[in-house]
C-alpha cells in the first residue's frame, strides 16, 4: 500500500535521507525541523529500521479510542428522525438526554444531522452596527415586553373551516436576569389582552421600574400631531404613568433584542414541547407555560445579576383598590340636560341622589372594566345609573293655523295690504321719473 506523505512528513524524510547521507549533520538537521538533537537521534534510528513509515505518526489507518460505535450513531440518527426531525442539533441533543439516550455532543449531533440531510448550516448574515449595552443591575428594574404572533399550536388548534388559528404569545423577560417574569397566551395584542397581561403581572411581583417595548398602536399614539402635543397618550400609556411605571419605546427591533431573541428560541423551542406533551389550546397553554416551561427555561438559561435584590415595588392600598379603575379602558361624556349621557348606542339615565354634586353640560369619565362592566366617574366619585332601554324619540309636530283661510288664500285688490304696497310703489317710480328730469 503507497503511503501519502502531508508536507510535514515530506520534510522530515528528505532532511532524515540527507543526514543518513551525511550531506548534512545532526545539529543543521535538529534547526531545520526545529527539534532536539535527541528526537533527531530517535527519528534517524526509526527511519533505518522501518524506511519513510517512521516519519508518518503512529496512529494513523486506526480507530480513535473516542470513536462513537456505529450502533449509538444509528440509534441516535433513528430517534431524531422518529421524534425530532425539525428540532435543531441543540434541542434535539437536549431531549434525548433527557429520555435516558446515550448521546454524544451537539456539535457531534448536528454532524449526524448535516449528513443525513436533517440539518443545514446556514451563513450568517451581514449585520449593521449596534452598540452594546450592559445589562441592568437588579431583578425588576427593567422588563423588556412584547406580543409575537405564530402558530403556536401548529395544526392542534383550528377553526371552523379546519385553518390553523394564529395566536398572540405576550411576554416580559427580565434585563438583568435573563427570566421570563411572565407570559401569556392572547387572541390578539390588543388594549384588553395587555391590561390582563400586566395587572396579573403586577398582583403576582409588583411593579417593575421600566417597561421597554416597540412603538406599536396599543403602546403609543404615532400620528404626526402627537408629537407636539404631549397630553395625547394611549390607554396604556395612561395606565402605567398612575402606576408610576417609567415607559420606554424602542426605534427599533435591535435596541429591544433580549425580547427578540427569546421568541426566537420559543418558536423552537416551546412549540416542540407543547408538541411532545399534547398541548393543544391556549388555555392548556398557559397552564403548561406557568407550571413547566418557564420554571424550566429560567433555571437553564437566567443568569445571576450584579446586584442580588427584587426592586419590584408593592401597590399601595390606595393603588390596590383603584387597580380595576386603572386597568380599564377610559372615554370622556358630556351629560344632556335630561341627566342622560349616551355612550356606544346605548343611552344612560343618571339616578336623583348621587355622591356628589352632578350639573348638565358637566363632562364624565366612562370606565369599561375588565370584566365588561360600565362605571361612570365624576370628580373621583362613581355615578349611579340605568340604562335606557327603549329611549322615546322626538315627535313631529305639525304647525299651528291661526287663521281658518286655506293655505293659498289670496287676499282682494283693496285689501288694506296691497293697497299700502301699492302706494308706496307709486312713490318710488314718482322719484325715479323726477331725478331723471333733473
Amino acid at each position: 500500500m503507497t503511503t501519502r506523505f502531508m508536507d510535514a512528513e515530506s520534510l522530515k524524510l528528505k532532511v532524515l535521507e540527507d543526514l543518513l547521507q551525511k550531506k548534512i549533520k545532526t545539529k543543521q538537521a535538529s534547526c531545520i525541523l526545529c527539534l532536539s538533537t535527541r528526537q533527531v537521534r530517535r527519528l534517524k534510528n526509526n527511519f533505518e529500521v522501518n524506511g519513510p513509515r517512521a516519519v508518518v505518526h503512529g496512529l494513523r489507518g486506526k480507530v480513535g479510542n473516542h470513536k462513537i460505535d456505529d450502533m449509538i450513531k444509528n440509534k441516535v440518527i433513528e430517534t431524531i428522525k422518529e421524534k425530532c426531525s425539525d428540532f435543531k442539533p441543540t434541542f434535539a441533543t437536549e431531549k434525548l438526554q433527557e429520555n435516558q439516550i446515550p448521546v454524544p455532543s451537539s456539535q457531534t449531533v448536528r454532524r449526524w444531522m448535516t449528513e443525513v440531510g436533517l440539518w443545514r448550516s446556514h451563513k450568517q448574515k451581514q449585520v449593521e452596527y449596534h452598540a452594546w449595552r450592559p445589562r441592568k443591575d437588579h431583578y425588576g428594574e427593567f422588563q423588556q415586553f412584547d406580543g409575537s404572533y405564530h402558530l403556536w399550536f401548529e395544526r392542534r388548534y383550528v377553526d371552523h373551516n379546519n385553518e390553523p388559528i394564529e395566536v398572540c404569545l405576550l411576554a416580559s423577560i427580565d434585563d438583568a436576569t435573563g427570566k421570563i417574569t411572565y407570559a401569556s397566551f392572547e387572541e390578539n395584542e390588543g388594549i384588553i389582552a395587555v391590561f390582563n397581561f400586566w395587572k396579573t403581572y403586577i398582583l403576582a411581583l409588583g411593579k417593575p421600574l421600566t417597561i421597554y417595548l416597540d412603538a406599536f398602536s396599543t403602546y403609543k399614539i404615532n400620528h404626526k400631531s402627537a408629537v407636539d402635543n404631549k397630553n395625547l397618550i394611549t390607554q396604556f400609556e395612561r395606565a402605567l404613568k398612575s402606576l408610576d411605571i417609567l415607559l420606554i419605546h424602542a426605534h427599533s427591533a435591535q435596541a429591544k433584542g433580549r425580547v427578540e431573541r427569546l421568541f426566537g428560541t420559543l418558536q423552537d423551542r416551546l412549540i416542540k414541547e407543547m408538541r411532545l406533551e399534547g398541548v393543544s389550546n391556549p388555555n392548556d397553554g398557559n397552564k403548561f407555560l406557568k407550571e413547566i416551561f418557564i420554571p424550566k427555561f429560567n433555571k437553564k438559561f437566567s443568569v445571576v445579576p450584579r446586584s442580588i435584590g427584587d426592586v419590584h415595588r408593592t401597590l399601595s392600598p390606595n393603588e390596590v383598590n383603584k387597580l380595576n379603575s386603572i386597568f380599564s379602558v377610559h372615554e370622556n361624556r358630556k351629560i344632556k340636560n335630561d341627566f342622560t349621557i349616551q355612550f356606544d348606542n346605548n343611552f344612560y339615565q343618571l339616578e336623583e341622589i348621587q355622591p356628589t354634586t352632578v350639573r348638565p353640560k358637566e363632562t364624565v369619565t366612562i370606565e369599561i372594566w375588565l370584566d365588561k362592566t360600565l362605571h361612570i366617574i365624576l370628580k373621583d366619585f362613581e355615578l349611579n345609573y340605568f340604562l335606557i332601554k327603549e329611549r322615546l324619540e322626538k315627535v313631529k309636530r305639525n304647525p299651528t293655523l291661526l287663521t281658518n283661510h286655506p293655505l293659498n288664500y289670496v287676499p282682494p285688490f283693496n285689501h288694506p295690504w296691497r293697497r299700502a304696497r301699492r302706494v308706496a310703489n307709486e312713490d318710488r317710480r314718482l322719484k325715479a321719473d323726477i331725478s331723471n328730469v333733473v
